[in-house]
């Protein structure tokens, strides 16, 4: 199956705890080391990317963090701003409108709106050009909400389409809904834990995206993943040491829960399932980010580990 560097905007959804901001800042990371201009996008959220990355919270606004790699939170009040100067064009009618307080009272109560100006503002970023007509950005990596919210936040432009009136807002709304079912542009990346509850979630969203959004599934990340270490003549061994026993036959207890869950992911997505083993470290930092990078190599490029 093709790598992830075959497309452009990689979406990264999953129950919220299964660590899929850890599987965004991995891709980012990976992205840019291929040499590609990459933005990673949080969605109005505590700007988790950047510090796993280890660098300081970055903000409304688009920054380098380094190589090839930049970030941008991106949040509804500056979103509204810039989303309507884009779909408006002039500034004057933005503070005409949207800055007024009637007004601004008013849209609060207007359905999908955040959502829109959101999701409009990363996509504006994936239609982005260079002066050669290329695209500004090789790859854009979404760090999209969690499961129930990532469907209500990427069928906006389908709600758009559905209830306004031909216009700016309709246009910018087809546009949207293309790029996100475009397959040879976009990619979904689902990320799980080994346990039942997160991982029947992934079916749903898989589900839901599919027949909801009717965007693509491209791979999926069993998160926090025990590899086998101790067989059963290692558990045997052991048997004449009761607290090393415990420890192991709960480790070959998490690994039987790795093999079931990746089996049922791998049934029912019909895609490549990706392990990413559990790191055991005090904190969450650079270092270990660098670790998820390795063994995301395969989804990445599309080739086996060797």
């Amino acid at each position: 199956m093709a790598g992830l560097l075959d497309k452009r905007l990689w979406i990264v959804s999953g129950k919220g705890g299964v660590g899929k901001s850890t599987i965004a800042a991995a891709l980012a990371l990976r992205s840019a080391r291929a040499g590609r201009r990459t933005l990673v996008c949080e969605v109005n959220t505590q700007e988790r990317i950047s510090r796993l990355l280890g660098h300081s919270p970055v903000g409304p606004q688009v920054t380098k963090l380094e190589d090839n790699l930049w970030a941008v939170d991106v949040r509804p009040q500056e979103a509204m701003r810039e989303y309507a100067i884009m779909v408006l064009r002039f500034e004057t009618l933005y503070k005409t409108v949207f800055e007024n307080k009637v007004v601004r009272y008013f849209l609060r109560f207007i359905p999908s709106l955040q959502e829109l100006v959101l999701l409009g503002k990363i996509l504006f970023h994936a239609q982005e050009k260079r002066p050669d007509g290329k695209p500004l950005w090789d790859t854009i990596v979404m760090d999209a909400p969690a499961t129930g919210h990532a469907i209500t936040f990427l069928r906006v432009p389908q709600v758009l389409l559905q209830t306004v009136p031909p216009g700016p807002m309709s246009r910018e709304a087809m546009k949207m809904r293309d790029i996100l079912e475009d397959p040879s542009v976009t990619a979904a990346v689902l990320v799980s834990l080994p346990e039942e509850l997160p991982v029947n979630e992934t079916l749903e969203l898989h589900a839901a995206l599919r027949d909801q959004v009717r965007v693509r599934t491209h791979a999926a990340v069993l998160n926090a993943a025990f590899p086998e270490r101790f067989t059963e003549d290692d558990l045997e061994a052991l048997s004449g040491q009761p607290e090393l026993l415990a420890v192991a036959r709960a480790h070959h207890d998490r690994v039987a829960q790795t093999v079931l869950a990746e089996m049922k992911l791998e049934r029912n997505l019909h895609v490549p399932v990706h392990q990413v083993p559990r790191i055991f470290t005090p904190g969450f930092d650079r270092s270990a980010i660098e670790q998820v990078v390795r063994h995301l190599e395969p989804l990445v490029t599309g080739k086996a580990d060797t």
